[in-house]
């Protein structure tokens, strides 16, 4: 799966998650950039992607992100 296919798919995730049809997502996206990206809704968005992707994050893994483009990376390399 190629980084353009997995932020697809998480443009996707985080739409139904967050319910917001206006997200816009890109790899330098943060928390910061989205209103209703807390963390609350963190822990939704990250079960929600390990069940889409039929994978799991370790805490640290979760915690070590700055921003999506390090959450692609990990997803690309427990897919592929």
């Amino acid at each position: 799966m190629t980084n353009e296919e997995i932020l697809a798919k998480l443009s996707a995730i985080f739409i139904e998650e967050l319910d917001n049809e206006e997200i816009l997502l890109s790899e330098e996206t943060t928390a910061e950039d989205i209103e209703e990206w807390d963390s609350l809704s963190h822990i939704h968005l990250v079960v929600a992607i390990e069940k889409a992707f039929s994978i799991r994050f370790a805490s640290a893994e979760i915690q070590s992100w700055n921003n999506l483009g390090e959450m692609i990376n990990s997803i690309a390399a427990k897919t592929n």
